[in-house]
């Protein structure tokens, strides 16, 4: 009973637009997009200045540690400044493993822009652009993704998913960083 409350009022979370995560005063809006696929904005607060988040985010090699999903990185290669990457991604929601091919690179200023390039996805676009705040000590992580996977599973169950699994994301990103910024750590 209380699995199935709680489905619901995940579900009834996601179809809200107005429902926002209020985590770390930053805000987590998903919607299921009326022609296809799921789209997340976030506002998220790092105690670090651009630059450490920036490091966090680009530590390619290293991307699997930042989601609470199981996934690996099944090739890496940096080249003038883009990362490409085919990661395999295990999720409870899809039988076996499904393959996300992108393109990562460094936006002008301060920010990361990961796009598809092949794989298990019809649309995989994800955008961080951080903004110092506190003087430059501290960033306000403006953050979209837009998701929209081969499968049969309706995007109203995949965005209750992705919800869950970006609330865990922005936490262990949060924590990346402040073991980056905290001496002896």
């Amino acid at each position: 009973m209380v699995q199935r409350l709680a489905f619901c009022i995940a579900a009834l979370c996601v179809a809200s637009p107005m429902w926002c995560w209020a985590g770390d005063a930053g805000s987590l809006e998903v919607t299921v997009q009326a022609t296809g696929g799921v789209k997340a904005t976030a506002t998220v607060h790092f105690p670090a200045e651009p630059r450490i988040v920036q490091q966090v985010l680009t530590d390619y090699a290293h991307w699997p540690d930042l989601f609470d999903v199981r996934m690996r990185i099944a090739e890496l290669r940096e080249q003038n400044g883009t990362a490409y990457t085919d990661i395999r991604i295990a999720h409870s929601l899809l039988p076996g493993e499904r393959r996300l091919i992108c393109e990562s690179r460094v936006l002008t200023g301060s920010g990361l822009l990961t796009e598809l390039k092949g794989g298990d996805f019809k649309q995989y676009r994800r955008l961080w652009t951080l903004i110092p705040t506190e003087g430059g000590r501290q960033t306000s992580a403006e953050f979209e993704l837009l998701v929209e996977i081969e499968t049969i599973v309706p995007d109203w169950v995949i965005a209750v998913a992705m919800r869950q699994e970006l609330e865990a994301h922005f936490r262990i990103v949060k924590d990346k960083i402040v073991a980056r910024t905290t001496p002896g750590r």
